[in-house]
């Protein structure tokens, strides 16, 4: 666990900020729950001579709703550069399982290796209401691609 830090200040003014920018931060929206996540390759823990490429990446989790939401689990599938795909499937994230209240937003740090430069990972979270209704909120797809490679997603 490198980082967490929970947000109680409105979250709105920042996703206007960053629309239309080109920042390497990719934003899905379901219902009222925005998934914002901004990847950056890790040189200095990966060694590409081991086939060993480490990629970092901030995910924050905003709720714009009128109800308090859990999250609950977490699914990705990683895929690297030869079209391989993992699924990684877990309870919450970074050893915890965050409630966000309205307007209230979760922020986390983790990392994932690949055996290729390139990649991508996509997935959802398991969200739960305060009346036990479970739905899935999307993770936009978002490239793990070397600074300057040609080939990017989203």
């Amino acid at each position: 666990m490198r980082s967490i830090r929970r947000e109680s200040s409105p979250p709105l003014k920042r996703i206007r900020r960053r629309r239309g920018a080109d920042t390497g931060i990719y934003e899905a929206r379901t219902r009222d729950i925005v998934v914002r996540v901004s990847p950056v390759y890790q040189s200095e823990d990966s060694a590409p001579e081991e086939g060993l490429w480490m990629w970092g990446y901030t995910v924050e989790i905003e709720n714009h709703g009128a109800e308090t939401v859990q999250l609950v689990a977490r699914a990705w599938t990683i895929t690297d550069g030869l079209n391989r795909s993992a699924e990684v499937e877990g309870s919450g994230v970074v050893g915890e399982q965050p409630e966000l209240r309205p307007r209230e937003a979760f922020r986390y740090v983790s990392s994932c290796p690949l055996p290729t430069p390139s990649g991508t990972m996509v997935g959802h979270f398991q969200m739960m209401t305060a009346a036990g209704e479970v739905f899935e909120a999307a993770i936009p797809e978002f490239s793990l691609h070397l600074p300057g490679a040609a080939r990017r997603v989203n």
